[in-house]
């Protein structure tokens, strides 16, 4: 996390929302000789205490977890470059916006009888946000072929214990400064996600 307390101000409930909304992180656990990382979609509880998703079976954090074992869910977001030319001012010096959400807690395993749940949830989540178009289900799928695919996936749990975020917006900026770089951003963008980027330099 970036250590400038300018960038360190934004509400729980705004990283909660922020986090819900991108629904897909990168789950970091220790292990030896280094650390373990996963990419998963989730699913984050309204109140940012509980997530839910599932892993391959053949993931090598499956085997650490027989216990629940301490881990992060890293959420990031829209990121750019910003020149230092686009400030309109002296002696500034290139660098990078984002958004980042940090998640700390216990990773768990789930009973097996979850499974169905925590895959219904995850997929509602997603489809309803699509405009037109009727939600798929698992339902849709032919038995057979949605138990052979059930057998190589497992259900887990994370009980969300602290969450600490970077919105580095050039909120450091004066505010005519902020709307320089926000101009170049738009013209030249150069990250992903720019859009979302520029939506925030001014929240």
């Amino acid at each position: 996390m970036h250590p400038n307390p300018a960038f360190r101000k934004s509400p729980r409930d705004r990283d909660i929302a922020f986090v819900q909304h991108r629904s897909f992180g990168i789950l970091t656990l220790n292990a030896d000789p280094a650390p373990l990382v996963s990419h998963i979609p989730f699913q984050l509880s309204d109140d940012g205490t509980y997530a839910e998703a599932h892993l391959v079976r053949s993931n090598p954090i499956w085997p650490l977890i027989e216990q629940p074992t301490a881990a992060k869910l890293i959420v990031s977001g829209g990121d750019c470059y910003v020149s230092p030319d686009w400030y309109g001012v002296a002696d500034q010096v290139p660098t990078w916006n984002y958004i980042a959400v940090h998640l700390s807690g216990t990773l768990r395993r789930l009973p097996s009888d979850d499974l169905r749940g925590v895959l219904d949830r995850l997929s509602a989540g997603m489809e309803t946000r699509i405009d037109g178009k009727t939600p798929w289900k698992i339902d849709k799928m032919t038995p057979a072929v949605y138990n052979r695919m059930e057998r190589q996936i497992v259900p887990v749990a994370f009980d969300v214990s602290d969450i600490t975020s970077t919105w580095k917006l050039s909120q450091n900026k004066p505010d005519p400064v902020r709307a320089n770089a926000k101009s170049g951003i738009a013209a030249h963008p150069m990250g992903a996600e720019v859009g979302q980027i520029i939506d925030n330099i001014d929240g």
